[in-house]
């Protein structure tokens, strides 16, 4: 191994000229772009990505990039194409096919059914002379002064530019749809994201029995022992009407143990804080937990509009679902 060598100096310029590809970018946006846009909102079927090689690896990641932002889509490898898998493309659909020269031999081959089927057809190649240019409804031009790579052979800033361009063709079709957060969570149930953008306070709270609740006539010992059965460090207390008076927590337990009074008679409406923060059961558990990150409290209570408790939770139950 060269103990002289600048890794850093050669990481510097893969960099730069990758920046200027993408730059380059710019210059080559133009009103084919738009219509390639436009072709893919009005789509009645999917989206089917097409490439080999590494423009494959960047095509299977463009085809998950649109099918996880509203845009219903997969990737077909086109070797395997040829050999049955075409039977997955229907006339429905639309085909983006990606090669850098334009002159893949496995695109090639299966361009003649595609376009017997009358499926439109989308390439992205760096040579508008190519045949693959020639043979598309809509060419996006991918033109790369200077692969990263010192020998020119590995695709490098070719592939940065088309990842990038295929970025923009999937925002730019979210945008268009209006494509909610509600939306994105859908097709994100899994992991910490759809958690974060699916579970609402009713999925993680404690309700019915669970909860913990006395009366506004009740003593600090009797709230305490409340607390004790149902776990949460919490309780709320209730008025006449069932509608929510105030809560006792740890914390407030501990204060009042400092000014010495008797939990056998003090009564609980005494030490409670009355005006405390909750939250509605329809809530997101990431807002909710923003809020408690913001008011320094370790747990909720859950009204209904009446203002009626219908559950509770604290951090640990967040912690619990995987949100935080």
């Amino acid at each position: 191994m060269p103990t002289n060598f600048d890794f850093r100096q050669s990481a510097q310029r893969v960099l730069r000229l990758e920046l200027q590809a993408i730059e380059g970018l710019h210059q080559t946006l133009d009103e084919q772009f738009t219509q390639a846009c436009q072709l893919l909102f009005s789509c009645q079927g999917k989206v089917v990505v097409i490439g080999m090689g590494k423009s494959g690896h960047i095509g299977r990641k463009m085809a998950a990039s649109f099918a996880s932002t509203g845009t219903p889509a997969f990737f077909v490898h086109p070797g395997e194409a040829s050999h049955g898998d075409l039977g997955m493309i229907s006339s429905n659909d639309i085909v983006i096919a990606i090669s850098n020269s334009g002159e893949s031999n496995e695109i090639l081959a299966v361009l003649p059914v595609i376009k017997r089927w009358g499926i439109p057809l989308i390439c992205m190649t760096s040579r508008p002379e190519s045949t693959m240019a020639k043979e598309a409804d809509i060419h996006l031009c991918l033109h790369v002064e200077q692969e990263a790579c010192p020998l020119g052979l590995a695709p490098t800033s070719s592939t940065t530019a088309t990842l990038v361009l295929g970025d923009a063709l999937a925002v730019s079709l979210l945008e268009a749809r209006g494509f909610t957060p509600d939306d994105f969570a859908m097709s994100h149930p899994g992991g910490a994201l759809g958690r974060k953008l699916l579970l609402r306070n009713a999925d993680i709270m404690h309700q019915g029995e669970l909860l913990p609740t006395v009366s506004d006539k009740a003593t600090v010992s009797e709230a305490l022992l409340e607390m004790s059965r149902k776990g949460l460090g919490m309780t709320a207390i209730l008025d006449t009407q069932g509608t929510l008076a105030g809560i006792f927590t740890d914390g407030d337990l501990r204060r009042i143990l400092d000014q010495q009074l008797d939990i056998h008679t003090t009564p609980i409406t005494k030490v409670m804080t009355a005006n405390c923060i909750t939250v509605p059961a329809e809530m997101l558990v990431a807002q909710s937990v923003k809020l408690m990150q913001e008011r320094k409290i370790n747990a909720l209570i859950v009204l209904d509009k009446q203002r009626h408790p219908v559950g509770a939770f604290n951090m640990h139950d967040v912690l619990k679902a995987g949100v935080v």
